[in-house]
């Protein structure tokens, strides 16, 4: 999706929300079993609004474990750009042989359009069924989702970083370009496709079930891979600003306690945390 498009749409997004809410805060209670669906839908973009809003605020009121948290998702990624060149080798060398069906789902899955279909499919069926804790989790998506997907997009833009195919290397940036070959550096399919996976994982509480999400998750930044679409970096930088941000947005609501879910009903979360070692740089998930 390009930048102006993406623009668009969130101005469309944030001049639906001012047109229709009537209170700002989103901790404002309504009741979730017997208000209107249209009661529900402005609760809804109100507190999507507020997530949003939120997200991109919270690091004005970053600490110090804050930065050095973020300095180590830097400094993690550059260190692992020196897997990129043979990474891009080895998948080459799978090309062939990948399912063309697990090509195809990965993807169709991390298209915008086709990924904002399936979430208002969600969305709906928790709506109109009045399903506060399916609402919450769409809301959930679509926050993390408008939120990465900017951070994305800026920084396809900004980077300019070259795409393996280009035959430019993993370290050829061209800032601002508008050719799609340096649009690279964050993968877009890994944010969405991660973005969602994260988000109804954190809904169950078993591991396997976990498990089983993040699996299906992983097809459309692994097809990438394949592909020849993104460097590894791409993929990993992608996939941790989309758990980052979901984890915030998640918090958040829990915090102002949105559709009246408190924490107390919230199922055990994995605890994501880079791991270096002995030629090994990895992101390391703990159910």
């Amino acid at each position: 999706m390009q930048l102006k498009h993406f623009i668009v749409a969130l101005i469309g997004v944030l001049l639906f929300k001012t047109s229709i809410a009537q209170n700002d805060s989103v901790l404002y209670k309504i009741d979730q079993d017997t208000s209107s669906t249209w009661t529900l839908l402005k609760y809804d973009v109100n507190t999507t609004w507020h997530g949003v809003k939120n997200s991109f605020t919270k690091p004005l009121s970053w600490k110090e474990k804050d930065f050095l948290k973020f300095g180590g998702l830097v400094a993690g990624t550059a260190a692992l750009s020196f897997a990129d060149r043979s990474v891009e080798t080895f998948m080459g060398h799978q090309r062939e042989g990948y399912p063309e069906l697990l090509r195809d789902i990965g993807w169709y899955f991390g298209s915008p359009q086709n990924y904002f279909m399936a979430n208002a499919g969600l969305y709906g069926f928790g709506l109109f069924t009045k399903n506060a804790k399916v609402r919450r989790t769409s809301v959930l998506i679509i926050t993390s989702s408008v939120t990465t997907g900017l951070i994305q997009t800026i920084a396809k833009n900004g980077f300019g970083r070259a795409r393996p195919g280009t035959g430019l290397g993993p370290y050829f940036f061209k800032p601002f370009s508008k050719e799609a070959g340096h649009h690279s550096f964050p993968s877009g399919h890994t944010v969405l496709s991660i973005t969602m996976a994260h988000a109804i994982a954190k809904q169950f509480k078993s591991p396997w079930t976990k498990a089983g999400i993040y699996s299906v998750g992983a097809i459309a930044p692994v097809s990438r891979l394949i592909d020849g679409a993104h460097w590894l970096t791409d993929i990993a930088f992608g996939a941790a600003i989309s758990i980052i941000v979901v984890d915030g947005v998640d918090k958040f609501l829990f915090k102002n306690e949105a559709h009246n879910i408190t924490k107390s009903l919230k199922p055990k979360t994995v605890s994501w945390n880079l791991s270096f070692g002995a030629n090994k740089i990895g992101l390391v998930g703990v159910f």
